[in-house]
């Protein structure tokens, strides 16, 4: 999604602001090894994220700690949190602004889910910032 937002889905259109935070596998080694993977996302966040921020978290069980502890954080720091998950992930309700659960325990049709709901957002961005 962030590649999505810096360049653009369908439409040309000024670039906004996103950063992927499991893009560089440097910073999520050395947060691992100094600190705990749990840890990995929620630094970047401490890092980086602003009030009105949006973080955007995927865990097809909703329960990987890293996605938890980084929620967690995001709200911390008032950001708006959004978590996309499966069946399982139903009891994020409360620890995000907005759960979207997959009715589904398989990890390919969530997943699947997943990447459609987030290319639909990223059209709709590119409609709307036009």
């Amino acid at each position: 999604m962030a590649a999505e937002f810096i360049g653009k889905c369908i439409l040309d259109r000024a670039p906004l602001p996103a950063v992927n935070l499991a893009e560089s596998l440097s910073s999520i080694t050395a947060v691992a090894n100094d600190y705990a993977y749990d840890e990995t996302f929620a630094r970047g966040i401490a890092a980086l994220g602003r009030p009105g921020d949006v973080f955007l978290a995927m865990s097809t069980s909703g329960s990987s700690r890293n996605i938890l502890r980084a929620l967690d954080v995001a709200r911390e720091h008032d950001m708006l949190t959004i978590v996309l998950t499966g069946e399982q992930g139903r009891g994020l309700a409360g620890r995000a602004d907005h759960v979207l659960a997959v009715p589904s325990t398989e990890t390919p049709r969530i997943q699947e889910a997943h990447m459609l709901w987030t290319h639909v957002w990223c059209e709709a961005v590119d409609v709307v910032c036009q």
